[in-house]
């Protein structure tokens, strides 16, 4: 399980990143920051914009000295003061890569960070440039790693964070970390975590992480002897990468055959499927638990509960998320405590054993066991949660540049967290359909009103596109996360319903039960 090459460059430190001159900063990258912005790469960089606002960005940026985006040390912070910050004076431009709600909800964040001169995103989505919340780059080629640190060199961009799993598994990370880019995010070979549940999985055997029992498997005949051997329900998971749709919980014998042949017979997943892992059924609730992890020291984020099902009740397939909540009450400040020490920590150091050390975001998929109460390991995720990013960026409080920027320098431990005492919630409006087969191009109205029905209503972007006639259009299957904060989750719940209630939509829908675990623990207290 060594990993050679794992996070290549870290060795080189920050080297981009100092203080900016405060005029700048305060007169004219607020104004920039509030503009609808988006261009394509080309556009960009031959500065071909009419924009009046871009065209002053451009000319501060450009009159900065060479060394603007270098830190001279960090300081520790705990929140988001505005007096702190210019104390410090410690600026940096940041590029997201991605265009989901996840990465809408880390613009979004950044944007209010007082240490971020400026947010980009590429691809980006309509919604993310007409929002404000970062200036998108439409066609720079997220694949392509010399296009993406030639971007980051020609505009001095002091980090960049990855929001999705496919650029980390292809090693994105590894290539911007070799151009002395500060990157957010595991290596390739730490990001296995996520792309092989089979390396997760002996990982959690060498280590003693507690996770269900499981046998993997690349030949059909082997994975049903074994299922019926075992019985049902069982879970069935394809090994890579499946878009979130690769696990099947089978409560039948048939249920679990069939997804077999689906995944080594019939190839459904691709190469992603060409191994199955088959794992015990865990009877009991589940709960998502992130920390930022630095190589070494791990610090948790607050809790969140997700929806995986795409219908009420938890019926249905599983899809990448319908909604989600935050502060999850089944996850107890105990319970909490017991998930750092038995699982989060031992991954960590594991990972660093094996000489993989693992920088970015660790996101335990967890079962809290109803026979024993306690949390057993479903799988890991390597990035921030899609929809949970957006509850956790709604609650948070203190400058999240400065966190990944301390995750990726080694710094974590010098790092505290500010979160809001209130609650958040977002339920996901998806294209009818989903996550089956669905109809692209359905227009989308009265998204600005919805926001104002409640005071605390922000809509994040996941699909969606403008047509010739500036409309918004629904580009994918998830594309609306709808997200309210309110002083418990009853009124964060209501101000997010009551938002959806007004997004005029036809060809959308969404589940009408989100935090209903929540709800339902809260009325037995």
């Amino acid at each position: 399980m060594a990993c050679a090459a794992c996070n290549a460059g870290r060795s080189l430190g920050l080297g981009k990143s100092v203080s900016s001159n405060r005029t700048f900063v305060k007169s004219n990258l607020n104004r920039f920051r509030s503009s609808s912005l988006s261009f394509s790469f080309n556009q960009f960089c031959k500065e071909s914009i009419s924009s009046p606002h871009f065209a002053l960005f451009i000319r501060n940026l450009r009159s900065r000295p060479p060394n603007l985006f270098r830190f001279h040390g960090f300081k520790s912070f705990s929140s988001t003061s505005n007096d702190s910050a210019e104390a410090s004076e410690e600026r940096v431009a940041v590029l997201v890569i991605g265009g989901g709600g996840r990465e809408h909800a880390l613009c979004y964040a950044l944007k209010k960070s007082p240490s971020c001169d400026a947010v980009f995103c590429a691809p980006g989505n309509a919604g993310i440039a007409q929002s404000g919340d970062a200036t998108c780059i439409t066609d720079l080629d997220i694949t392509d790693s010399a296009a993406v640190a030639s971007f980051c060199r020609k505009w001095a961009v002091g980090l960049v964070v990855v929001g999705p799993e496919a650029p980390l598994v292809a090693g994105l990370v590894n290539d911007l970390s070799k151009a002395g880019i500060p990157t957010f995010g595991p290596s390739s070979e730490a990001a296995a975590l996520e792309g092989s549940k089979d390396f997760m999985k002996k990982l959690c055997d060498k280590y003693r992480i507690p996770t269900a029992k499981y046998q993997s498997f690349s030949n059909p005949d082997e994975a049903k002897a074994y299922v019926k051997e075992q019985g049902a329900p069982i879970v069935v998971k394809a090994d890579g990468l499946a878009a979130g749709k690769g696990v099947v919980v089978a409560m039948t014998l048939d249920e679990a055959l069939s997804a077999i042949d689906s995944m080594l017979v019939q190839g459904s997943f691709g190469s992603a499927g060409s191994r199955v892992i088959i794992e015990e059924f865990l009877d009991g609730e589940e709960a998502s638990f992130f920390a930022l992890v630095d190589g070494e020291t791990a610090l948790p984020l607050e809790s969140a509960q997700d929806h995986k099902r795409v219908g009420d009740g938890d019926t249905g397939p599983n899809t990448g998320g319908m909604g989600a909540y935050s502060p999850a009450p089944v996850l107890t400040g105990d319970l909490q405590s017991v998930v750092m020490e038995t699982i989060i920590r031992p991954t960590v150091k594991g990972m660093a054993a094996e000489g993989c050390k693992f920088v970015g975001v660790l996101y335990a998929g967890l079962m809290i066991e109803k026979k024993t109460g306690l949390p057993k390991l479903i799988e890991y995720n390597v990035r921030f949660g899609d929809p949970e990013c957006q509850v956790l960026m709604m609650r948070l409080e203190s400058d999240l540049a400065q966190a990944l920027l301390a995750a990726c320098r080694g710094q974590l431990g010098q790092v505290s967290l500010t979160w809001s005492p209130e609650s958040a919630m977002v339920v996901v409006m998806a294209s009818n359909g989903y996550p089956g087969s669905y109809k692209k191009g359905t227009i989308i109205k009265n998204l600005e009103e919805a926001e104002t029905v409640a005071p605390m209503v922000k809509i994040f972007h996941a699909g969606t596109g403008l047509d010739v006639d500036g409309n918004f259009i629904a580009t994918g299957g998830r594309v609306l996360g709808i997200t309210a904060r309110g002083k418990d989750i009853q009124e964060a719940r209501d101000g997010a319903y009551d938002a959806a209630e007004a997004v005029d939509w036809p060809e959308g829908f969404f589940r009408r039960d989100i935090g209903w675990r929540a709800l339902t623990l809260k009325q037995l207290v």
